[in-house]
């Protein structure tokens, strides 16, 4: 039966203006991020919209249409992609990327002949919950950078009118999310709350409409893929690779906040295996492209928490207007206009939402922090995390904050004694969805 806080459920398709709105909506949400990764790569944004949309509908069509979620371009792989394209130009960084992508495949399968339990136990909540708060405390600063800097590389160009707009753009997402209860409006706060900071960075003059007057109306953006003339190398190799520990970390992470958002035990059907191997293909998908690693959106997660709308047809709405979006310039370039800071003032909630669902699954999992093993794995991977640390192999090859964090952590809970048996409904999510 179809709960009573639940607008429009996994299935439910929407009227066409709502379907319009809303797929806007998870567009918005997930743009800032998704082309702010190739613009600090040197990738192409307008290839990472067409890549997520591709990735998206593969994800959809791999897990039956039982899994509302978006898919765009991943934090985790910036500094590995920027360390390939050193190396090898952006050729090496989509090699290394598809390299990824079909570690994803291996796990799926080993998880369709055995279960996911070893996985599990390999990466139980003490694990995955901070690793999923490093990765929205790590975007903080991204967040914050974005909303009060003119220049985000810079930090000498802080700026009080960008973070005005931030600061507005934010207010009016916070207070539409609070205080719309009924009604169509209610459902797209996020997109509100953009309209609204736009129109006040407008007015403040923070909007260049040049780049909408130069645009074409029809245009190729500029592909790149790995065979076209990339030697293999082992550099590469274990460059990217290592991220993968990260992202899967993240994807179950995911998977168990959002079986909480639309009551449903996605784990179970249609199947991790499912779910991971279809987040694998977007990331294969994007390496041919020419676009950055994909995987599964928090910020989108966090907009279907706030509108109660789970139609995977909304998604795959947004899936589409990404794709056409990256071959109408016009459209592209009105979307780029939105100032920096407004997306910011977005990040700075979404992002928020992020680390706040690695905390509510740890809650949730009943992590109980008393116990110096659990004390000690969360801590070493916040600290290692958000601290930026790494570790130098050789010239070539370094294992970044991220990925550091999630090794040491799996280390620690392999080899820290009283280790809790997690091979029962690990999730415990029929329990906790009662």
């Amino acid at each position: 039966m179809k709960s009573k806080d639940i607008i429009l459920d996994i299935n439910e398709k929407p009227n066409p203006i709502s379907w319009i709105s809303l797929s806007f909506q998870h567009l918005f949400a997930m743009f800032g991020a998704t082309v702010l990764v190739p613009f600090l790569t040197g990738l192409s944004p307008a290839v990472a919209l067409i890549s997520s949309g591709l990735g998206t509908l593969a994800f959809l069509l791999i897990t039956k249409g039982q899994v509302p979620a978006y898919l765009g371009s991943s934090f985790a792989f910036i500094a590995p992609i920027i360390a390939a394209t050193a190396l090898g130009g952006p050729e090496a960084a989509m090699l290394g990327s598809f390299l990824a992508g079909l570690v994803y495949g291996v796990v799926a399968l080993i998880i369709k002949a055995a279960g996911y339990r070893w996985l599990i136990r390999l990466l139980p909540p003490v694990v995955v919950g901070p690793v999923i708060i490093v990765i929205g405390l790590g975007l903080a600063g991204v967040a914050v950078n974005m909303a009060m800097l003119e220049n985000p590389g810079d930090p000498g160009t802080y700026s009080l009118l960008h973070f005005s707009a931030a600061l507005v753009t934010l207010i009016l997402t916070i207070s539409f999310s609070v205080y719309l209860k009924k009604g169509f409006l209610s459902l797209i706060p996020v997109l509100l709350g953009i309209a609204g900071g736009y129109i006040y960075s407008f007015f403040v003059g923070l909007v260049d409409l040049s780049g909408v007057q130069q645009a074409k109306w029809f245009q190729i953006p500029d592909f790149v893929t790995f065979y076209t003339g990339v030697d293999f190398s082992w550099d590469i190799v274990l460059l990217m690779v290592p991220v993968a520990i990260v992202t899967l970390s993240e994807h179950i992470g995911h998977q168990m906040v959002l079986s909480k958002v639309v009551h449903r035990d996605l784990i179970a059907k249609p199947g991790l295996h499912r779910s991971i191997m279809g987040d694998g293909v977007a990331t294969i998908i994007a390496s041919l492209l020419g676009g950055p690693p994909n995987t599964t959106y928090g910020e989108n997660i966090g907009v279907l928490a706030i509108t109660k709308v789970f139609s995977v047809f909304v998604i795959a709405g947004a899936a589409v207007f990404a794709i056409v979006f990256g071959f109408i310039g016009k459209v592209s370039a009105i979307i780029s206009s939105i100032p920096t800071p407004v997306m910011g003032g977005v990040s700075i909630l979404l992002f928020g939402i992020i680390a706040s669902s690695g905390l509510r699954m740890m809650v949730d999992s009943k992590i109980d922090l008393g116990k110096n093993r659990n004390l000690i794995i969360s801590s070493v991977i916040l600290v290692i995390g958000i601290g930026g640390a790494i570790i130098k192999v050789s010239e070539n090859f370094e294992v970044h904050g991220m990925a550091l964090a999630a090794i040491l952590g799996i280390i620690l809970n392999i080899i820290l004694p009283d280790r809790e048996d997690v091979s029962g409904d690990m999730f415990d999510i029929n329990d906790n969805l009662k």
